[in-house]
């Protein structure tokens, strides 16, 4: 070994050595660690205490005496039953039993309906939308959601869970600008927790403000726990389409968004700066975004068996407690539509919920698709009617291109002849590059590309893709009628099948009919003007495979994607027939003529390509 490795090795342990001095956590680093940890293993611990301790209470209840609602028990006057519940719950005993009352609070957008009993959202319904059985819709609603605190305390034998708790109205005023209203947990004199509620005129964000007053002495956890899970009700026609489209989405502090699985269960523990927590369906979401980055965050989704539900979805975060703030706690509620401009408007990156695609098919979704469908929406109420223009339009820009393409198949057309004479001329596989050099010679000469009919086709490409992802994804045309289909957004059908064809479906969408009908025709016109087609008998048949896939693929799709391709294939074929009655194969063989006359200049490109073929040769040779 050599004294240069020697110093490099010296080196590269130096570098470990003080890398893992710097990077160590300070004493007091790994004491707050610790404190933390040991606040949710207590946390964890009384969980399951309490959990034990219930279930011995309801086999000694049932054997003694009959079981009594909260609401029953509240009017019953036990002095034993309180003392045990103070017992039970220290300071918070006084609020263990109650009466379960209901406040509303809405504008012209949402109704949210309030319980005493954890002082949660009991459900959150959207004024100006409905299911598609015409019912109100509801984000979320019943017992089957969850939403409070978590906490441990000095003077109780359970962990406390602000759910099962009883709060009171303490204020409820409504103002100029919107309404609020307090509900207040009591826990003795002067130690009380506030949940107070914001919902200002025509908004769906609703402000949420937490005060734990006074019990900087009663809680001994460093970090709370806040709970909040939802099953999301399917208010959708198509189940398996809504099904796929709904999870839990969150962003990271100045960075991406990112999401759960769509088609299983899934879970995952964030340990960075999360600014916000969506619980996302198709065409709606709950959005819970904290005053300050949630730093410990445990998200999960889960499939369900009943499909009155989408999925169950929750989220947990624990949070540093600190008595001496005035308010502990602030978020923001979101709760709408999955709408480009309104998600966009709150400048948090809500927008990224909607799947329009990702790079260049992202960007002509949102700088020219939605533009588009803003602007004709203002004049036409029909979004079929929409889908057309846009269609027409799409068309129109790329006539030009369009035309130049079907030129390019015209003149390789015309030398089809010439084309089969250098193959006959050049049968064996050693005579390739002669072939190929002759070829190319032959289209230099005739002005003609091979390749001058795929440019059209790769600009249209991003429309299509763009536009794959951007029909099923747009509450604009959700519950939209057109012809005989009765909601864009999702399959059309005319025949309901007494039986589940696999990979296909229970249903017939005509406009998916239609499409592989006309695809067909398209194919068979294509084939018959590009010659180069019935060379490659393989591409030939994969093409008429392609619309029998298509056919079983979009049966479940959106019907404004099937109708949009139909229109659009429609006027390509249209177009074909046009520009063959328009260009003359006698003109196009006259011009080609002429510019084989004309001397042709070799690039630099194509000299060195005959220079290296040359070579290649002689070495053969």
């Amino acid at each position: 070994m050599d004294r240069n490795s020697i110093i490099g090795i010296l080196l590269i342990g130096a570098v470990l050595i003080a890398w893992s001095y710097f990077a160590s956590p300070s004493e007091e680093e790994i004491q707050a660690e610790r404190r933390r940890r040991d606040s949710l293993a207590q946390v964890e611990q009384q969980k399951e205490m309490q959990q034990k301790e219930q279930d011995i209470e309801r086999s000694t209840e049932k054997k003694a005496e009959p079981t009594f609602t909260p609401e029953q028990n509240s009017t019953l006057n036990l002095d034993s039953a309180d003392t045990k519940l103070m017992k039970k719950y220290g300071v918070f005993g006084v609020s263990a039993k109650g009466e379960n009352k209901t406040f509303t609070l809405e504008n012209e957008k949402v109704e949210i309906e309030i319980h005493s009993l954890g002082g949660r959202p009991y459900y959150v319904r959207l004024k100006e939308f409905q299911t598609y059985d015409s019912l109100p819709l509801k984000l979320f609603s019943g017992d089957s959601t969850k939403f409070g605190f978590n906490w441990v305390t000095n003077d109780a034998q359970v962990p406390i869970i602000t759910q099962q708790l009883y709060f009171e109205a303490y204020k409820q005023t409504r103002t100029d600008s919107g309404q609020q209203l307090v509900m207040r947990l009591s826990a003795g004199e002067d130690r009380y927790v506030d949940y107070k509620y914001t919902l200002h005129h025509d908004d769906y964000m609703v402000e949420f403000d937490v005060d734990l007053h006074n019990l900087g002495d009663i809680i001994k956890n460093d970090y709370l726990s806040f709970d909040w899970a939802i099953y999301m009700p399917s208010v959708e026609k198509g189940y398996e389409w809504e099904e796929r489209n709904s999870s839990v989405y969150y962003r990271y502090k100045g960075g991406d968004v990112d999401y759960l699985s769509e088609t299983g269960d899934d879970e995952e523990k964030l340990n960075e700066q999360i600014e916000w927590v969506a619980f996302k369906q198709q065409f709606f979401s709950s959005i819970l975004i904290p005053e300050r980055p949630f730093t410990d965050l445990f998200i999960e989704t889960q499939m369900t068996a009943d499909q009155q539900f989408v999925k169950y979805v929750s989220c947990e975060a624990y949070m540093p407690y600190m008595a001496q703030r005035e308010s502990d706690y602030s978020f923001d509620f979101y709760f709408g539509p999955n709408k480009y401009e309104r998600l966009k408007s709150h400048e948090k990156e809500f927008e990224e919920l909607l799947p329009l695609g990702w790079g260049i098919f992202g960007w002509v979704n949102k700088l020219i698709v939605i533009n588009l469908f803003e602007w004709l929406g203002k004049y036409i109420s029909n979004y079929g009617i929409i889908i057309l223009i846009l269609t027409l339009i799409i068309k129109t820009g790329l006539f030009p291109l369009t035309y130049r393409s079907y030129r390019s198949t015209a003149k390789m057309r015309v030398l089809k002849p010439e084309i089969d004479e250098i193959n006959k001329k050049f049968p064996k596989k050693e005579d390739a590059m002669k072939k190929q050099q002759a070829t190319m010679s032959l289209y230099k000469k005739a002005g003609a590309s091979p390749m001058g009919g795929c440019l059209p086709m790769l600009l249209q490409l991003p429309f299509l893709i763009a536009l794959f992802r951007f029909f099923p994804a747009s509450i604009e045309l959700r519950q939209q009628s057109f012809l005989w289909a009765d909601d864009l957004s999702s399959y059309d059908s005319i025949v309901q099948l007494p039986f589940e064809i696999p990979w296909y479906g229970d249903h017939v969408s005509l406009f998916v009919l239609l499409m592989t009908i006309v695809n067909f025709i398209y194919i068979n016109m294509n084939n018959k003007n590009n010659p180069q087609s019935t060379g490659m008998p393989g591409m030939k048949t994969m093409m008429y495979i392609m619309p029998l896939f298509m056919l079983f693929f979009f049966n479940n799709y959106a019907s404004a994607l099937s109708y949009y391709y139909f229109v659009s294939l429609l006027i390509t074929i249209l177009q074909t027939w046009a520009f063959r009655q328009m260009i003359d194969d006698k003109a196009i063989r006259a011009q080609i003529n002429i510019n084989k006359k004309k001397p042709v200049k070799k690039s630099k490109f194509q000299q060195r390509m005959e220079q290296m073929a040359k070579q290649q040769q002689q070495k053969k040779r």
